[in-house]
C-alpha cells in the first residue's frame, strides 16, 4: 500500500517490545514498515546475554513474564512458531517470612485460598469474579482511557483497582495474604498509600491465575527474537545500529511512531512540538530508579521455606508494614537498609540458563531515581535473611545501578524502568492529556512507549494501540478508496 512519494508507509524508532508490536500491527495491515533500533540487537527490556562468566545466560532487564503470557495482543500472534516457548513453575511467586514460613501464588484461585487460612474465604470472594471477567474486560484495562465495552464489569474491576494497596489490604487477616498482597502491589514502584496501586496487584494475580507466571526458555530474548522474526516474514524491515538523533535522518514515510519516553521526545525534536505540547512533555514525571543483581551460582538459593524453592519469582520483604516502610523511604529519596527485592530464579527450570548443576538468579531493588548508592550488601543481606548460606554459593556477580540501566536502555530515565510514574496522575494520561494519548502535537507522530498507556510490562500494548490510532488517522481512510 506503499504511497511513491515516500519510501515506506511507516518508520519505528525503538525495537522494544512496544516499537515492535506496532510494527508488526501496521505489517499486517498491509503496509510497508522499518524498523529502526540503535543496540546492535532487538529487544529493549527482553535481551539475554552472559553478564557474569561463560554459560550464565541472564536476563538483563525483564526476567518473568505474566503480562506477555496474558498479553490479548501477543496470544493473536504465532510466536510459537519462531521459537517462543514459556515455562511455569510449579509456584507462580512465593513470599517469604521470618520463621521460615511462605505465602504462594499458585495457578488456580482455590488452590491459593486453600493456603490462606482465615483469609480462605475474602481471597476467593476478591479474585474468582475477577479472574472470570478478565477476559471480558483485559482489552479495556490496558488501554487508553475510554468507554468500556463491559462497562458493568469494568466498574467492578475498578472500584477495587483504583484503591489504594493499604486500603484493600484491610480486608484481610493474615500476615500471610496482608505479605503476599503487598509484594504484588510494590510492582508498581509507588508508595503503597497511593492511589489504584491496587491495579497492578490485581492484573498480576490475576495474570497468575489465568496464564501464570512463566520464564521464557532461553530467555526473555525468545520474546523479542520471536517478534522480530515474525514481523520479518510478514515483510517488515529492521535495521539495528541506527541511532536516531534528529528526524533529518528517517527516511520519508506517512507516520512515525517512537518507541522513547518524553525526555527524548524533546531532545529529538522539541523544535516541532507545539507549546503546550512542549510544556506538557516537560512537566511528566519518572518514576522511582532500580538496583540490579545478577548471580551465577554453585546451586541453589537455599530459601529455608520449602515454598520458595519451587517458585519462579520469590518476594522478599516479610510483611506489609516492612514492605509499605520501605517503598515509602524510597519514595522520600532515601534507601532503606531492608528493601524489598523482587527475585527471579530461571534456572531451577530452564536448565539452558546455566551450566549443569550451576544457577543463575536475578534480582532488584527500588532506589530514587537517578540514585548513585550502591544496593548489593542490603540486597544480599535481605536474600540471606529468608535463605542462610546465599552468599557462600555466589560464583559472580555483574550489578547495575540507575545510570547503567539508562546507558543500556537510554528509555530508562534514572532508572526507571516503567518509562514514568504510573500513579493515578499519569495512568491515563501519560505522557500528555490529549484526545489520543499516542499522538504527538505534530501530524503523522505518534509516541508508543511504556509511556503510553497501559504503561510498563512487556505486553506491547501501547505499542498495538498507537499503531492503531496511526492506522485509523492516516491510512484507513485511504484503504477504502
Amino acid at each position: 500500500m506503499k504511497n511513491n512519494t515516500t519510501e515506506f508507509d511507516a518508520v519505528v524508532v525503538g525495537a522494544g517490545p512496544n516499537g515492535l508490536s506496532a510494527a508488526i500491527t501496521l505489517q499486517q495491515k498491509g503496509l510497508s514498515v522499518l524498523l529502526l533500533e540503535a543496540k546492535n540487537t532487538v529487544g529493549g527490556g527482553m535481551r539475554t546475554t552472559e553478564l557474569t562468566l561463560p554459560g550464565y545466560w541472564h536476563d538483563v532487564c525483564s526476567a518473568v513474564h505474566p503480562l506477555a503470557a496474558g498479553s490479548p495482543f501477543f496470544s493473536e500472534l504465532p510466536l510459537h512458531k519462531y521459537g517462543l516457548q514459556y515455562i511455569y513453575p510449579p509456584t507462580a511467586a512465593a513470599h517469604p517470612f521470618d520463621g521460615g514460613t511462605a505465602a504462594i501464588l499458585k495457578g488456580s484461585v482455590d488452590q491459593t485460598a486453600r493456603l490462606l487460612g482465615h483469609d480462605e474465604t475474602v481471597y476467593r470472594k476478591l479474585l474468582q469474579p475477577l479472574v472470570e471477567e478478565w477476559p471480558d474486560i483485559a482489552a479495556d484495562v490496558l488501554g487508553p482511557l475510554h468507554w468500556p465495552s463491559k462497562p458493568l464489569k469494568m466498574a467492578a474491576f475498578g472500584t477495587k483497582a483504583l484503591l489504594p494497596a493499604t486500603r484493600l489490604a484491610k480486608r484481610f487477616q493474615t500476615k500471610e495474604l496482608r505479605g503476599l498482597w503487598a509484594g504484588m502491589a510494590a510492582h508498581s514502584i509507588l508508595p503503597l498509600t497511593e492511589p489504584a496501586t491496587s491495579a497492578i496487584g490485581l492484573v498480576l494475580m490475576i495474570a497468575g491465575h489465568l496464564k501464570g507466571w512463566p520464564v521464557p526458555k532461553g530467555g526473555s530474548a525468545s520474546i523479542a527474537n520471536a517478534l522480530a522474526s515474525y514481523f520479518v516474514e510478514l515483510g517488515g524491515k529492521i535495521e539495528t545500529n541506527h541511532i536516531v538523533r534528529s528526524f533529518a535522518q528517517l527516511p520519508s514515510s506517512r507516520a512515525v511512531l517512537l518507541d522513547l519516553t518524553p525526555q527524548q521526545l524533546l531532545t529529538l525534536g522539541g523544535h516541532r512540538w507545539s507549546s503546550l505540547y512542549r510544556w506538557q512533555l516537560e512537566k511528566y514525571r519518572y518514576g522511582q530508579g532500580v538496583f540490579k543483581i545478577d548471580w551465577a551460582l554453585e546451586s541453589p538459593i537455599p530459601f529455608t521455606a520449602t515454598e520458595c524453592r519451587q517458585a519462579g519469582t520469590v518476594h522478599i520483604g516479610n510483611t506489609l508494614e516492612e514492605i509499605k516502610a520501605a517503598e515509602q523511604l524510597t519514595a522520600n529519596g532515601g534507601h532503606p537498609e531492608k528493601p524489598f527485592v523482587l527475585l527471579a530464579q530461571q534456572s531451577l527450570f530452564d536448565s539452558t540458563r546455566a551450566p549443569k548443576g550451576k544457577h543463575t538468579a536475578w534480582g532488584y531493588c527500588h532506589v530514587p531515581n537517578g540514585s548513585t548508592q550502591n544496593m548489593t550488601n542490603e540486597i544480599e543481606r535481605q536474600i540471606e535473611r529468608f535463605a542462610p548460606g546465599f552468599r557462600d554459593r555466589i560464583l559472580a556477580r555483574h550489578v547495575m545501578s540507575t545510570a547503567e540501566m539508562e546507558k543500556y536502555n537510554s528509555n530508562y530515565i534514572g532508572g526507571d524502568i516503567n518509562g514514568g510514574a504510573i500513579d493515578w496522575r499519569q495512568l491515563f494520561t501519560r505522557p500528555a492529556l490529549r484526545c489520543s494519548p499516542y499522538r504527538t502535537s505534530d501530524k503523522g507522530i505518534y509516541i508508543c512507549s511504556s509511556s503510553t498507556p497501559p504503561g510498563g510490562g512487556v505486553h506491547g500494548m501501547c505499542g498495538r494501540h498507537a499503531a492503531l490510532r496511526a492506522w485509523k488517522d492516516i491510512f484507513q481512510v485511504h484503504s477504502h478508496q
